[in-house]
């Protein structure tokens, strides 16, 4: 059976997780986990090993093999997944209740196939044809040599022959409703709803780092011990051994020295923010909280006072974008783009502000290298102001 190959998740003695693809006889496929063993660690893991669990099911329904597979055989696939109607063959692969995968999932698949593959036909020494068809390259785009150090001396980059055509990119991602932040705050039943929804709202905090923060990795005061920031402003910082399993996207450098963090990303923090923070913490965090030293807790249900996921967080931001009557479903992510789309509006469009604002890994028109406003300067605390809603 083609079910019989799954993901299993698996916990290591460090407290990660860690995942892999296991066969009918409930032992690991080798190739995949030689393959997914190079993400153990991060975030891409798990993503990468579903979408190479669809692919190898669909390879065993073709009777193909890493030996054998071609590259107009990786296309097919890539096709067959993509489907959304009957072709001339019956029916797409991904039948109903699965949804056919979109443009930005089939560039996640082409990512994971080539990567798969190359690593198999190098390791093991196979399939050169495979290999060759693969490992081509293309000339860089001025947004390559942007983003990347030293990119007036590329030549070339890596091409990826499975990805879909790029079209014209969105322009705009898609962002909150007009108003929502007030309707949200009507609508949310607990001070910890109250502050996801500030947090959220004065920052561009993506929710795994959100709900991976300690207590620790807050400075609420002003010229924190820390030194590396003079207002308030909170350390993000990626952990593997977090008990909600909430991790920070960006693996920036961090350390603990004299019960101090540094490093991680530094987002700012608005009075609003840290109002909301105290009445939460002198609340319902020290009435329920079990000592595990994190910050979000859970207040309700057989594990009340233990910490909250991210799934649980989105699930409060769904509901009570329901029960605000707002349109379209609330999405965490969508507060980081309305966040900085604010920030260019307040800004006259300047990218370097948003991404320092934003701690966005790149922008396009703007080498990371040569751009670094000062998080002091009265254009970065204008612009934040601005957003807070204390001055115009």
């Amino acid at each position: 059976m083609l079910d019989d190959l799954r993901v299993q998740k698996i916990r290591r003695t460090d407290g990660s997780w860690s995942f892999g693809i296991v066969l009918p006889d409930c032992s690991l496929d080798e190739e995949s986990e030689s393959y997914l063993r190079v993400y153990e660690g991060s975030g891409s893991q798990e993503t990468y090993a579903y979408y190479l669990v669809d692919h190898l099911r669909w390879r065993v329904r073709e009777g193909l093999t890493t030996e054998t597979i071609k590259i107009m055989d990786l296309h097919r696939y890539q096709g067959a997944v993509g489907a959304q109607v009957p072709m001339p063959y019956g029916q797409p692969w991904r039948v109903p209740p699965k949804r056919p995968y979109s443009k930005a999932a089939l560039s996640i698949s082409a990512t994971v196939l080539k990567g798969f593959y190359l690593h198999q036909c190098v390791k093991r020494g196979i399939n050169g044809e495979l290999r060759e068809a693969l490992d081509v390259e293309r000339l860089p785009t001025k947004a390559d040599k942007n983003r990347a150090f030293l990119g007036h001396t590329m030549t070339s980059v890596a091409k990826n022959p499975l990805a879909p055509r790029q079209g014209t990119r969105r322009r705009h991602p898609k962002m909150l409703p007009d108003d929502a932040r007030p309707e949200l705050m009507g609508a949310v039943n607990t001070a910890r709803d109250e502050m996801v929804v500030t947090w959220l709202s004065d920052t561009t905090l993506r929710i795994g780092g959100l709900t991976g923060l300690h207590l620790v990795d807050l400075h609420l005061r002003e010229n924190a011990a820390c030194g590396e920031c003079k207002s308030p402003h909170v350390h993000v910082c990626h952990r593997q051994t977090n008990p909600n399993r909430a991790r920070a996207k960006k693996k920036e450098d961090w350390k603990t020295v004299d019960g101090v963090i540094t490093g991680g990303e530094i987002y700012r923090v608005s009075p609003a923010m840290v109002s909301s923070y105290f009445k939460y913490m002198t609340t319902e965090y020290a009435k329920y909280a079990t000592g595990h030293g994190m910050l979000l807790i859970q207040l309700a249900g057989p594990r009340i006072g233990e910490p909250w996921t991210a799934d649980a967080a989105r699930g409060v931001l769904r509901r009570a974008g329901k029960r605000a009557e707002l349109s379209g479903r609330i999405k965490p992510h969508a507060f980081r783009h309305t966040t900085t789309n604010k920030i260019l509006d307040v800004t006259d469009n300047d990218p370097w502000v948003a991404k320092e604002a934003g701690n966005w890994a790149s922008v396009q028109t703007v080498e990371e290298v040569y751009g670094h406003p000062d998080m002091h300067s009265p254009e970065f605390t204008s612009a934040l102001k601005a957003v807070w809603g204390e001055e115009s």
